[in-house]
């Protein structure tokens, strides 16, 4: 069998110590899972269930550690936003995992950026339509190299942050999410098969905020290491 055209490179992630790529499939995204965060978008963290979005793979910018990259401002925005998150990626999946069986499914984790079109994504909520255009623009994933469990075991708590400039703009603890890593999974499992190569971003702190053209953003979790990217 062949194909019209030369399929695209599989979107792929670093992975601290090796040579190997991690192969990404599919990208979720949780929404407000830090109660400030949630608090400063509108939401109720005392009553509303986790809901997640998604991001295209290709989408997902690696970032390596030890430099600082260009990232692109993206068109059709005037407001754009940087979200500090923990990353997680999936070895193992299933249909219905339990809660105490979830973590069993992660390979790795790593820190990452969900960039916003903050101006698109409130059009679009407005106006009740889907949030990929203000969600999963070009690149608007980046992400550093995956950190396997073997290494640095389950991240369930520790600092992190963001500064634009040198300025502390997101800071926080792992601890402090309303849904942790673990649920995220189990609950994600009830509506799709979670499977090996799957990413979920786990939410990010209070605090964010747009970043214009010249800016360096520097993401952080504790024991991933961070990554520096300008806007440019």
């Amino acid at each position: 069998m062949s194909y019209v055209f030369e399929p695209p490179a599989l979107p792929a992630l670093p992975v601290v110590g090796t040579d190997k790529l991690f192969p990404v499939r599919r990208v979720y995204c949780v929404g407000r899972n830090y109660a400030a965060h949630a608090r400063e978008m509108g939401g109720d963290p005392t009553r509303e269930p986790p809901f997640f979005f998604n991001k295209a793979a290709d989408a997902l910018q690696p970032v390596p550690h030890g430099k600082t990259v260009d990232h692109p401002y993206p068109p059709k925005t005037s407001n754009y936003h940087f979200e500090l998150e923990m990353v997680v990626a999936l070895s193992k999946g299933g249909k219905d995992i339990p809660v105490d069986k979830a973590l069993d499914c992660v390979f790795g984790y790593a820190v990452g950026l969900d960039m916003t079109r903050r101006d698109l994504q409130d059009e679009a909520k407005a106006l009740k339509r889907p949030w990929e255009l203000g969600k999963s623009s070009d690149l608007s994933g980046p992400v550093g190299p995956l950190y396997p469990v073997s290494q640095v075991g389950q991240k369930l708590k520790g600092p992190i942050s963001l500064t634009v400039d040198g300025v502390v703009k997101q800071k926080a603890d792992l601890a402090d999410m309303i849904w942790s890593v673990a649920e995220q999974i189990s609950f994600l499992s009830t509506y799709f098969e979670v499977c090996p190569g799957d990413v979920i971003f786990t939410g990010t702190p209070d605090g964010v905020g747009a970043v214009t053209r010249g800016q360096t953003m520097v993401a952080a979790v504790d024991g991933l290491g961070e990554i520096s990217l300008k806007v440019v």
